[in-house]
Formats: C-alpha cells, sequence, structure tokens
C-alpha cells in the first residue's frame, strides 16, 4: 500500500518548483475565527474550503440585516455562495446587490459586449455569434484603483449542458505555499492593466479616450483581507503585468509558479448552472474561470458587482 505523504509536501523539482503529491488540506477560515452555526439559512459546503450553497432565504425578499449580517460571515467563510430556484428580476437582483455597497459601472462592456442597457448591470450573452472568451483565471477589475468587493451573477438563459464556472480559493492557495515562498512574495508590488485584455477588442478612439482614465495600477502580490486578516494571493494572468522591482525573468518565474499553484483542483469549487441559480463571490479571495465548452448554444447571464476599496498588503 502507497504511503501518504504530509500534507503541503512540496517537491522542488526543475519542472514544477511547486510540485505536490498527497494531501492538500488547508484552512476554511483563518485560525482566529471561531466557527459558529448559521441561524438563518441552512449552508451545505461543496467542497472543504471553498463553495456552499445556501438555502432557505429568497434573495429577492426584504432581507433582515441579522440575514444581510449572516449571509457577509458565510461569504468569508467560504469565499463563493450559490442560491437556487431564486426567481429574480432584475430589478431585485439590483436591490440584493445594493445591500453590499455601491455598485460598480464597468467602463468597458459597452465596446466588448455591445447591447448593454444598465451602467450597473452587465449582461454577458454569448451564442452562435458571439463566443465565450471568459475562459481565463481571473479576479475581476484588478486594473482598477478600487477592485470589486464582490459580485452577484444571476443564469438568465444557460445551455443544455456546459458553460459550468469555477472558483479558485486564493487563500487555500497562499496557505499552502512552502514558507520561503511566502516570505519572497509577502512585501512585492504587481502592476495591474487592461489594455492586453479588454483594450485588443476595443475601438483603438474608445483605448484612446478612456486610456488616461484607467491607467495601469500597482496592487499588492499578497492581499490581506481586512475583516480576517486572511492573506490572499492576488495576482492573475488575465490582468497582471508583472512584478515590480524584480528583474522581468524573476517576474515570470513568479507568476508562472503562483498562477500554476492557485490553479490546483484541491483549491477550485464548479457550478453546474440551472435556470434561476444566483452565484454570490468574494472577488478578493477568488478567481473564477467560465467554462466555454457549450459554443454555439446560448448563455445569457447578468452581473452586478459592488465596487471595493484599495487593497492593502503584509506590510499594511
Amino acid at each position: 500500500m502507497a504511503t501518504l505523504l504530509p500534507a503541503a509536501t512540496i517537491f522542488p523539482i526543475p519542472t514544477d518548483p511547486l510540485a505536490a503529491y498527497g494531501p492538500l488540506v488547508a484552512r476554511r477560515n483563518p485560525e482566529s475565527v471561531v466557527p459558529a452555526p448559521y441561524e438563518h439559512f441552512a449552508v451545505k459546503a461543496v467542497t472543504p474550503t471553498i463553495g456552499a450553497e445556501i438555502s432557505g432565504i429568497r434573495l429577492g425578499g426584504d432581507l433582515s440585516d441579522a440575514v444581510i449580517a449572516e449571509l457577509r460571515r458565510a461569504l468569508l467563510e467560504w469565499k463563493v455562495l450559490f442560491f437556487r430556484d431564486q426567481d429574480l428580476g432584475r430589478a431585485e437582483h439590483r436591490a440584493f446587490a445594493e445591500r453590499w455597497g455601491d455598485l460598480e459601472q464597468h467602463p468597458f462592456f459597452k465596446y466588448t459586449q455591445p447591447g448593454q442597457t444598465d451602467v450597473d448591470v452587465t449582461t454577458l450573452a454569448k451564442d452562435a455569434m458571439v463566443g465565450g472568451v471568459e475562459n481565463n483565471w481571473h479576479n475581476d477589475v484588478t486594473w482598477h484603483e478600487f477592485p470589486s468587493f464582490a459580485a452577484v451573477l444571476r443564469a438568465v438563459e444557460v445551455p443544455e449542458v456546459g458553460g459550468d464556472t469555477l472558483w479558485a480559493d486564493a487563500a487555500a492557495a497562499y496557505d499552502l505555499l512552502p514558507e520561503d515562498v511566502r516570505k519572497r512574495i509577502d512585501p512585492l508590488v504587481a502592476e495591474h492593466d487592461w489594455i492586453n485584455s479588454f483594450g485588443r477588442s476595443m475601438p483603438a478612439d474608445a483605448v484612446e479616450m478612456l486610456r488616461p482614465k484607467f491607467p495601469a495600477v500597482q496592487h499588492p502580490v499578497v492581499r490581506v483581507i481586512p475583516e480576517s486578516g486572511r492573506r490572499v494571493l492576488f495576482v492573475n494572468m488575465t490582468f497582471t503585468q508583472r512584478i515590480l522591482g524584480v528583474s522581468e525573468e524573476e517576474s515570470n518565474e513568479l507568476l508562472t509558479m503562483l498562477y500554476r499553484h492557485v490553479n490546483r483542483p484541491e483549491f477550485q469549487v464548479r457550478l453546474k448552472w440551472e435556470p434561476n441559480t444566483v452565484a454570490f463571490w468574494d472577488n478578493r479571495t477568488c478567481q473564477h474561470y467560465a467554462a466555454s465548452d457549450y459554443f454555439p448554444a446560448r448563455r445569457v447571464m447578468d452581473r452586478i458587482s459592488i465596487v471595493g476599496d484599495r487593497p492593502v498588503g503584509v506590510g499594511g
């Protein structure tokens, strides 16, 4: 019988300095958090650290402050929450999102996703004419000085099969890095930009107009969540351009290593969409990926994002 290796055993081999075999088990909460029961709804874990199905509440209802407080605690604990059978209209979708803060107005989707009707609701409509291109791991809007705090995504129309969304736990990923790697990246800062993503599919005059409003920004490679003190990896392959203060070679080496690490299946949860399903995730603590395996079927999602704050690193 094979002997299981200790949790997070790391084998430094040339092809992957973070190759790991055996159990990869992280904490769901930081050590400072004492688990407590939920009184206003039921919580069913989907994986050990990320993703929980919430039942027993209707998001379109008049949710009390106590329910919102418990949902906030669940969001911090599970990073992404799933709600089934939520027959929401756009107004109810917006009303729920507004309970969490100011709503974001995304400046690029009117160019890259024509047909938008509201500045605070992004409709992601894919079909035989427009294929899905969100199949890359990312946190939303890290090119902004104040990246999104969270997002509420509502299934409007889903394909019969395919079109799942995946999320990766950036807190678990950080916790299971070797100590020497954590110490190496804790003080580092990275540059984030939209030019090489949204900019490539926008008209040149729109890019020229918007560039002064949204210059490249700098965020810590390791972000600290203020409510919990939890450290999370805050670099993503869509918007992170480079790590500052190191050579181009070292930046590429570190980013490649961290991207491969955060994408391990042990850190992931996968949602199969159904009509009237809603996903609500903490954009600070997890990355997401929309599987683009349903073309030419139709898939329509409405997303509302909540404005966040400026990321703070390990040094404050």
